[in-house]
């Protein structure tokens, strides 16, 4: 091996800068998000973007958000419509991710889209995220900073576990104050729109604004999480569980408690802010399989569901 190394960086003016320097280069960042931790590179350089892939271990057909810092940015890269605008000043800088037509000409590496003619925009509200986006005044691409398919990371130490020394450096924000992956919703040009992720933003928010969502039909990947089996432990999950078996590590909820509970109060935000910390606690003790208590299905509860029956699939 080289000793390639990752850089630590603090969430100060240096550590920004560095990380700064380290994207402008072409080199890997991962950086936190009110969602998750990302692994970003430069949108606009085809190497760059190669390197996540190569980090990652993700399939080619899957899309990449781009993260951008203003809305001015945005509308450079994408085609806004009404509604568009509307959700962009309701939501952002926030946990939603837009599906939109791909301005064209376009300076986004072709990889980033999966050569869908399309493209998935979010402005994080992260103060870490929004300083280096900032900073950089450059669309990042940037995945979550883990191995395809395996847990999100909402730590630090979660993708120094994950990637090891594939970054350059880790902007370390703290924990994620939400803990779950951006709603992703796609805009269609004859005016509907589609649910393609749940997630912090719920789709009744959604349908208050834009009326309801017409149903997905296709099976086509356009944005990431769509993959049936994702957000994997690496160990079997049994969800709906009312109590552990002896070899099961037990995620509790409400007044089903566990060796990690998601909210004693059963808030299903707190309860998503503390998911992923709950898996991967399970993932790394010695108990073979995972029991999961009942997660309501409803607001936010929709989208840690879709998180859970990801993780169970397969």
């Amino acid at each position: 091996m080289s000793g390639k190394r990752c850089e630590w960086l603090g969430g100060d003016e240096r550590g920004i800068a560095r990380a700064a320097e380290l994207l402008r280069e072409g080199r890997l960042v991962a950086m936190p998000t009110e969602t998750v931790y990302g692994l970003a590179a430069r949108a606009d350089r085809t190497e760059a973007v190669a390197e996540i892939y190569r980090a990652k271990g993700r399939p080619d057909f899957n899309p990449l958000i781009v993260h951008v810092g203003s809305r001015e940015l945005a509308r450079s890269l994408a085609l806004f419509d009404a509604r568009a605008d509307l959700l962009a000043e309701r939501f952002w800088p926030g946990p939603l991710t837009l599906v939109l037509p791909l301005r064209q000409p376009s300076a986004i590496a072709p990889a980033v889209t999966a050569g869908l003619p399309t493209i998935a925009l979010r402005q994080p509200v992260h103060p870490l995220a929004a300083a280096l986006l900032e900073e950089l005044n450059l669309p990042l691409a940037a995945p979550s900073a883990n191995r395809s398919g395996s847990l999100s990371p909402t730590r630090a130490e979660h993708v120094a576990a994950s990637l090891g020394a594939a970054p350059a450096a880790i902007l370390d924000g703290g924990a994620s104050a939400r803990g779950m992956e951006s709603t992703i919703v796609a805009l269609r040009e004859d005016g509907s729109w589609q649910l393609l992720r749940p997630g912090p933003v719920t789709e009744a928010e959604l349908s208050e604004l834009l009326g309801p969502a017409t149903p997905l039909r296709e099976a086509r990947i356009e944005a990431p999480g769509q993959l049936a089996r994702h957000y994997s432990p690496g160990k079997p999950v049994r969800l709906e569980a009312l109590a552990a078996e002896s070899d099961e590590f037990m995620v509790g909820l409400g007044e089903i408690g566990g060796d990690c509970t998601m909210s004693e109060a059963g808030d299903l935000a707190e309860a998503a802010a503390r998911l992923y910390a709950c898996l991967h606690e399970a993932a790394a003790s010695d108990r073979p399989r995972i029991a999961v208590a009942p997660v309501p299905e409803e607001g936010i509860g929709a989208a840690i569901n879709d998180r859970l029956r990801r993780a169970a699939a397969g």
